[in-house]
């Protein structure tokens, strides 16, 4: 018997229509309901295979799910949640990709009909990519997933949705909401605002008469790969974990400025020290 019987995916893009994928890939759900507002990439999921059927009426689409996966921007799941609480059916557990949860996940249990569970998650997977064509089963392969449970989460739910991240290849961490923001402020947010702030600072260098962007290799190509990401998504992501991100900025920022003292004072043993220390941490990592 399958895990899911019947999975609605509201915003089947990268996310979630990867989920889809791998979860369909291995016989562990019968039946996949892609919800949006884009019914292009609604129709190109159903050609694709990756659902089977789709709504543009959310409410609609979540009737009779037994599990609710919500992959859209972090600033609408909250109210996404409120917008579907009417059709969600006695046990119906609804999850998200989230990776902001302080502004989420408290609201969404605030939310939830009785008899009906939220569990906030995390999949820390993704690419500069973004649309249902850009989905494949292996995205979620040898990646954490980060659940972060309260008091009000029900074990059940918690424990359906941590064996569905599973079956996808990740390995599923327990963490609370606030330690959650920091560490991705750290791991992934401050990453972001750096590459989309050293794109934007490379190409306004202005010294030259021309963009020194096109001399760009692979070196500045892989580091700032990133920026190509979602704008729209990125700035939700800013605005919703503010403290946190601003914290991890002006952390880095001290760290930064480390070493521009060193670069500036031609120290080349302390600028030896930074950067091994800074290799040797990099390369426990890999």
């Amino acid at each position: 018997m399958p895990l899911i019987r019947r999975l609605a995916i509201i915003g089947v893009g990268l996310i979630g229509g990867s989920l889809a994928r791998v979860l369909r890939e291995k016989g562990e759900v019968d039946e996949v309901v892609g919800i949006g507002r884009g019914e292009a990439n609604l129709k190109k999921a159903v050609e694709l295979g990756v659902i089977d059927s789709y709504s543009l009426d959310p409410v609609a689409g979540v009737v009779g799910a037994d599990m609710v996966f919500i992959a859209t921007p972090v600033c609408s799941i909250a109210g996404m949640v409120d917008k579907i609480a009417p059709g969600l059916g006695q046990g119906c557990i609804v999850t998200d990709g989230g990776s902001v949860k302080g502004e989420i996940v408290a609201p969404c249990e605030g939310i939830m009909p009785d008899g009906t569970f939220f569990v906030g998650g995390h999949p820390i997977a993704g690419t500069e990519n973004s649309g249902v064509e850009a989905s494949f089963s292996t995205l979620y392969q040898g990646k954490r997933c980060i659940l972060t449970p309260t008091d009000r989460t029900d074990r059940e739910a918690l424990a359906k949705v941590a064996r569905m991240w599973e079956l996808a290849g990740s390995e599923v961490v327990e963490m609370d909401v606030e330690k959650h923001d920091h560490v991705v402020a750290a791991i992934s947010h401050l990453p972001h605002m750096v590459a989309y702030s050293l794109v934007n600072a490379v190409g306004s260098y202005d010294r030259f008469a021309e963009s020194i962007l096109k001399y760009s290799a692979g070196g500045f190509r892989d580091f700032t790969r990133i920026a190509s990401s979602d704008p729209a998504m990125w700035r939700d992501i800013a605005l919703m974990n503010r403290g946190a991100v601003l914290e991890m900025m002006d952390y880095f920022q001290e760290h930064l400025g480390r070493l521009r003292k060193l670069v500036d004072a031609g120290d080349g043993d302390g600028l030896h020290d930074f950067f091994l220390s800074s290799k040797k941490s990099r390369d426990a990592i890999l």
